[in-house]
């Protein structure tokens, strides 16, 4: 059986995930679903899919299997619980929400269905080898997490209204916190600094564009994260380093890492992978919903990565520490 696809988000990361579902031949996309009438026709026909811009009459037509929700986090209106009501399984893109109680919403609503985050990093080939290695407890307890995600883009409009994105660690940090959070569980506190330190001359531009949080754990470890949107132009610079008690990965990407066992003459692995993340977290999905199992990257992940970036925004707004 191949698998009836729709997309609802005709942008820059829909995209990315329709030529995914292009590349899987046991999916069809079948369905785009977009704002603008003209736009969406234009980004449907090259991929021979249906375009709509009524969400409804969408999910009444084509009967899909998957729906892959790649919106900005304020479009989201109910569109992932209406799916689930319908039968439909999700793939929903981060942030899932801008508030916790929304997102909290959208979790309990989807439990009829297989409901997945796109927090992609976690298929890349290095992510999924430090993850085995962990798993297998080679690594030893995980000590310390730290990471980067640095850029200077002026991105779409709604991007650097806060109001609309949550800010960039809200948008963008949020994928390597989400890293820490998998490594590290959830924190027993976060602390944070933020500023829109620059772009005071671009109108409508509210998120801040320089930011670090710190989290703190019950047992004993910290992460440490920082991020700009004032780095080199057309670069997108994101690192992380986990410290474990016998080995440590310094990532470069998803894909790319050295792995160096501290212990017995500290021999390294060098990883440089292949792997198109938005397929592997397809393939993924696409199993889960074929044999009714379990999905790596639950939208519950979702609203709990979701929680750390909120108060990471609560303590830079009340330069306070947060505990959670």
């Amino acid at each position: 059986m191949t698998l009836r696809v729709g997309l609802l988000g005709a942008g820059g990361i829909g995209a990315r995930h329709a030529d995914a579902v292009l590349a899987l031949p046991t999916m069809k996309l079948v369905a785009c679903c977009g704002r603008d009438a003209d736009r969406t026709a234009e980004f449907a026909r090259p991929r021979k899919a249906t375009a709509y811009t009524d969400f409804s009459l969408m999910l009444k037509r084509e009967k899909l299997d998957l729906l892959i929700v790649a919106l900005p986090p304020f479009a989201h209106e109910g569109q992932v619980e209406e799916a689930a009501r319908a039968g439909v399984h999700l793939l929903v893109e981060k942030p899932i929400a801008l508030s916790q109680a929304m997102a909290d919403v959208m979790v309990s609503g989807t439990g009829d269905v297989i409901a997945a985050c796109g927090f992609m990093y976690r298929f890349g080939g290095a992510v999924e080898r430090w993850d085995q290695l962990r798993e297998q407890g080679a690594t030893g307890r995980i000590a310390h997490f730290s990471g980067s995600f640095h850029c200077n883009a002026l991105h779409a409009d709604w991007w650097r209204d806060r109001a609309l994105s949550g800010g960039q660690m809200v948008e963008q940090l949020i994928h390597i916190v989400d890293l820490a959070r998998d490594s590290l569980g959830l924190p027993r506190s976060v602390f944070a600094s933020a500023s829109r330190f620059g772009h005071g001359d671009v109108p409508g531009y509210t998120s801040e564009d320089i930011s670090a949080l710190i989290m703190t754990y019950d047992s004993g470890a910290t992460a440490v994260l920082h991020a700009s949107n004032m780095a080199v132009p057309g670069r997108w610079a994101k690192q992380w380093q986990i410290i474990g008690e016998n080995m440590v990965g310094q990532f470069s990407g998803w894909n790319d890492a050295e792995i160096t066992l501290t212990q017995d003459g500290g021999t390294t692995e060098r990883i440089a992978a292949t792997t198109d993340p938005f397929v592997a977290q397809l393939q993924d999905l696409d199993s889960a919903i074929r044999t009714g199992g379990t999905v790596r990257v639950p939208l519950r992940d979702g609203a709990d990565t979701l929680r750390l970036v909120l108060a990471a925004q609560q303590s830079a707004d009340e330069k306070r520490e947060i505990l959670l």
